[in-house]
């Protein structure tokens, strides 16, 4: 219990804070810009337009089959000797986890889309709307609301995936924590207690927020 209380002192939970703030703001970032390119793509992939859905299929399948950490590893460090980009950890771990999560929400999107009858677009169309007009106030509304579920699933991976940056030093959450005990092995199984209650309450978080939004769609 002693090495609760003593893992638990102010400064280790301030820092342990200060990492907090970094997985939340990198993970926050990631979501939003991952959404926006994931929804472009997903639509891509469904409308078929000649060549670049397929050229997007092909990117979307070789992203969804590649490692996260392989991801990460060629941001912040394949960037800089191929192509001389050179990314600081934050940024690498945001545009890796964007093009990672870009590309399974791509395919829960195209799915959710196709979902939906086709008889729904007929029946618009018949109606004098638009293709466009079609998809944005027929189609999409009722997509979206199959899509919440999975969609808020794979926003809570990523919180847990952005533990993976670790990796390349991201001053994150698991990072915080590994500096903690490693300065005193004792501190090893608090941290991890506190890592476990941290992660549970963003993700619990998340959950109950799609459950809530979800029946309001409904």
């Amino acid at each position: 219990m002693q090495n609760f209380i003593d893992a638990y002192s102010w400064v280790n939970l301030r820092f342990l804070l200060e990492g907090l703030w970094v997985t939340i703001y990198v993970s926050a970032i990631s979501v939003v810009l991952s959404f926006i390119i994931g929804s472009i793509l997903g639509l891509i992939r469904y409308v078929k337009i000649k060549y670049l859905s397929m050229i997007v299929g092909f990117i979307i399948d070789l992203i969804r089959n590649l490692p996260l950490l392989l991801i990460i590893f060629f941001m912040y460090f394949g960037l800089p000797s191929t192509f001389g980009i050179r990314l600081n950890t934050v940024t690498a771990a945001i545009v890796a986890l964007t093009v990672f999560e870009s590309a399974m929400l791509a395919e829960i999107i195209r799915s959710g889309i196709q979902s939906i009858g086709v008889g729904q677009m007929e029946a618009a169309r018949s109606n004098g709307l638009t293709y466009l007009q079609a998809m944005w106030y027929i189609i999409l509304p009722q997509a979206f609301r199959n899509m919440v579920p999975p969609i808020v699933s794979q926003f809570v991976s990523l919180v847990k995936d952005s533990s993976l940056a670790t990796i390349i030093l991201l001053p994150e959450l698991m990072y915080h924590s590994q500096i903690i005990y490693g300065q005193n092995t004792n501190y090893m199984i608090p941290m991890f207690v506190a890592l476990a209650f941290l992660y549970f309450v963003i993700c619990f978080l998340l959950s109950r927020l799609s459950k809530r939004l979800a029946r309001r769609l409904h």
